[in-house]
């Protein structure tokens, strides 16, 4: 019996973690230490928080209209202070 709740526990954690897809409409900018991160504006196409814009943080090559998978939609990226177009400080 106590193996049968775990597994209906299990399942309903594996649910909540399902991963979101976003639609990448705006590249804001590059941030990090050498400007690997790319901040981007996305919107949220499924989910309860569907038609909600977010700013996120991605790493990797990242385009306009790409779809991200997001594991969670509720923290959002903080604002980068200035324009970093590739480094830090070049």
């Amino acid at each position: 019996m106590a193996n049968q709740s775990e597994s209906k526990a299990d399942k309903k954690k594996m649910l909540e973690r399902v991963a979101v897809p976003a639609v990448v409409e705006e590249i804001i900018g590059r941030t990090g230490f050498r400007g690997e991160i790319t901040q981007v504006k996305a919107r949220i196409l499924q989910g309860k928080d569907r038609g909600r814009d977010m700013r996120r943080n991605v790493k990797g090559s990242v385009r306009l209209r790409d779809i991200l998978m997001l594991r969670e939609t509720q923290i959002e990226a903080r604002r980068i202070r200035s324009k970093v177009n590739k480094g830090a400080f070049t």
